[in-house]
């Protein structure tokens, strides 16, 4: 039944998910002029709000924003397309070189792979065109009708159809901006009312999950956006300098599509180079110019990814960067060129409301930037696919970037993995071979490890004699994987430290006690399971040895109800000291070593 219900719920969610973006395809027309809207609004809020601050009434500040963006658009297009006319004007100037320069190709391709391949399909299609001629003509008495083209003259008035079909094209992209300039003003006066009905409309019992979502995107929507005008602007100033001071005619069109096209994450920035190198191996006679337009594209592009976008982008949208390219191509699809300017920001708002709302929270896994999986289930799941070298380097780097120590990162890694391979195994998703590779796969692991015993500066340490620790484990190879954690951490300077198998049996057990004359007996055992076990050996150790210490390490527990249950259990039958981490087991064992225990025998 509960399969059932999650795979209707699934399919609910692909189906809804088609129909959003069926409407956003279908109603485009209406959808890019409210989000190209959203966006400007983001970007000139801060605005907005810095004018407001200095005293200017809000009326005033969003004509004085939005007047300084309207010009500011108005002002490139004019330019732009005053460089691409001039740039037109201008090819009879460039034509003799331009076509000096592809004789000059033609003639050193005339042996290459493309003249070969046009040689080659100019003779096969010759000889189509023979064969079809050698085919016989079937005789016949119909006479070839030669078919007159038929032209309708319309002599009639000019009609209003025949005036909308001219300036129709024109008024629609006039009229997607009156409303954008609309929207745009609308919502700066009223941001604060918009923000209100929407909380509204998700539900006043979900305030506190609304408003966080509000701030999230607010903040890195306007300041990502503000950031990547700032950025793209003065790369493109940067561009069009460079080129010009090289001598790259018009300069200031490369700059311009510059700061356009590096909107597109990682290729933009190449995609405009393209251009003027490819102007400058036309119109210059060798190939310096064009290696210079490439010095400086690879300068600017380092400069820009290493220095000047870590610095004011700070902590970054929260969205990974392969996710970006594949959402920048897939708004690219389904808007255009539009879809193009508007990729980054509604992959921003898409990854923060998959964020905050719990039926969306895979659109923040997939297109986030925070890691999918945790230190230690990438531990886990490495050591289930065998691979020893990976996980043994999540341990050093784990030791290299903090400051724990070898058993803090055991405890924090190591122990969890154990127990969830426990819990694995009792549900019957892991069987006893696979348990057992993993045992030998984490046992490989922490042998890879070297010692990192727990720092002594207690002068006391040094003076006394080094005691005995016989340390047992309570059941099976899990439980003795635990003794080989305990035994790669602990100082062997002032512990004679030895350990048992888990195949011993009790008799043995105490055997070995006799045998060693310990004074320290360490049971280890690892949760779930384990615990009766561990019961019985408290019980016939202290049974037998009243004078030995019993330090009972149960491991992977991190409920205090439960640890103070088991505390209680398993010191009702003779253990002195329980603990529940690697970290403190060492410690008290090293409190130990400054006491006078006495031994067995």
């Amino acid at each position: 039944m509960k399969k059932n219900l999650e795979l209707a719920n699934n399919v609910s969610l692909l189906i809804a998910l088609a129909l959003v973006l069926g409407f956003l395809y279908w109603a485009r027309v209406i959808v890019i002029p409210v989000a190209l809207s959203i966006l400007l609004t983001f970007l000139l809020s801060p605005i907005v709000t810095w004018l407001q601050q200095h005293g200017i009434a809000r009326v005033v500040a969003v004509v004085l924003a939005s007047s300084l963006a309207l010009s500011s658009i108005g002002g490139a297009l004019w330019g732009v397309t005053n460089q691409i006319g001039s740039l037109l004007d201008a090819y009879p100037q460039y034509e003799d070189n331009i076509l000096s320069k592809l004789h000059q190709i033609n003639e050193r391709d005339r042996d290459g792979l493309l003249d070969k391949l046009q040689v080659i399909t100019q003779r096969i299609t010759e000889q189509l065109d023979n064969s079809v001629e050698t085919l016989p003509v079937a005789s016949t008495e119909k006479e070839k009708i030669e078919i007159q083209p038929v032209r309708v003259i319309n002599d009639g008035p000019f009609q209003l159809s025949q005036l909308w079909s001219v300036f129709g094209p024109m008024l629609e992209p006039l009229a997607n901006a009156g409303l954008i300039i609309v929207l745009v003003c609308f919502m700066l006066l009223n941001r604060e009312d918009l923000r209100d009905r929407v909380i509204s409309l998700i539900g006043v019992e979900q305030l506190v999950h609304t408003t966080r979502a509000f701030e999230d995107a607010g903040e890195r929507v306007s300041r990502y956006l503000l950031m990547q005008l700032l950025i793209n602007l003065g790369y493109g100033v940067t561009v069009g300098l460079g080129l010009w001071l090289i001598g790259v005619p018009y300069a200031a069109l490369w700059g311009f599509f510059g700061a356009l096209l590096r909107y597109i994450p990682y290729l933009g920035a190449w995609l405009t180079a393209i251009l003027p190198i490819t102007l400058s191996l036309l119109i210059s006679p060798d190939w310096s110019l064009a290696i210079q337009v490439i010095a400086i594209f690879c300068a600017l592009e380092l400069i820009t990814n290493m220095i000047v976008e870590p610095l004011l982008y700070g902590r970054g949208m929260g969205v990974s960067q392969a996710a970006l390219l594949v959402c920048v191509a897939f708004w690219t699809w389904l808007w255009g060129p539009i879809g193009l300017i508007l990729a980054s920001p509604l992959t921003v708002c898409i990854v923060v409301l998959g964020r905050y709302v719990p039926y969306l929270s895979f659109l923040d896994t997939l297109l986030g930037d925070r890691p999918a999986l945790s230190l230690g289930q990438r531990f886990y799941q490495r050591l289930l696919a065998d691979d020893v070298d990976e996980a043994t380097g999540l341990i050093e780097q784990e030791l290299e970037d903090s400051e724990h120590t070898l058993p803090q990162v055991l405890d924090d890694l190591a122990v969890p993995a154990l127990v969830q391979a426990r819990i694995d195994f009792r549900k019957g998703t892991m069987d006893i071979d696979e348990q057992k590779e993993f045992i030998d796969n984490l046992k490989n692991v922490i042998e890879a490890e070297d010692k990192n015993s727990v720092e002594k500066t207690d002068e006391q340490l040094e003076l006394a004699e080094r005691k005995v620790i016989l340390a047992i484990p309570a059941r099976d190879a899990t439980d003795e994987l635990a003794v080989t954690m305990l035994g790669k951490s602990i100082s062997n300077d002032h512990f004679d430290w030895h350990e048992m198998n888990s195949l011993g049996l009790a008799t043995d057990t105490l055997a070995q006690i006799v045998q060693l004359k310990t004074g320290i007996v360490v049971v280890a055992s690892v949760y779930p399971g384990s615990l009766a076990h561990t019961i019985y050996l408290c019980k016939r150790i202290r049974a037998r040895f009243p004078e030995v210490m019993i330090v009972a390490s149960r491991l992977g527990i991190d409920d205090p109800e439960m640890m103070k249950n088991n505390s209680d259990k398993l010191q009702a039958v003779g253990a002195k000291i329980v603990t529940h981490t690697l970290e403190d087991t060492l410690l008290e064992l090293d409190k130990l070593y400054l006491l006078d225990v006495p031994h067995a025998g």
